[in-house]
């Protein structure tokens, strides 16, 4: 089984391409959450696994990642796409 690892930075506005974002910036939003980032891998029918201690290697400080289980058949890129969507959703 395939894990897929999703980072706070993918999807953070405040990121630039080069410091790790992974999405459009229409798509990222300000200071994702780990919490709203495993509700969001739920939403779209996968299981998520937090871990707050760990850190993002192009970040100083452990903002914490989500691990994907189950996402074999999806490519990252959707993954991570996917997830900003329903975390757009989420806070509207």
């Amino acid at each position: 089984m395939v894990e897929n690892v999703i980072y706070p930075a993918y999807i953070d506005a405040a990121k630039t391409r080069s410091e790790g974002r992974r999405v459009p910036m229409k798509d990222a939003v300000e200071d994702p959450t780990v919490d709203e980032i495993a509700r969001a891998v739920q939403q779209v029918g996968y299981d998520a696994v937090v871990e707050r201690d760990k850190a993002y290697s192009r970040e100083w400080g452990a903002r914490g990642r989500v691990l994907v289980r189950g996402a074999d058949d999806a490519s990252k890129n959707d993954l991570v796409q996917a997830v900003a969507a329903y975390v757009r959703i989420l806070r509207d």
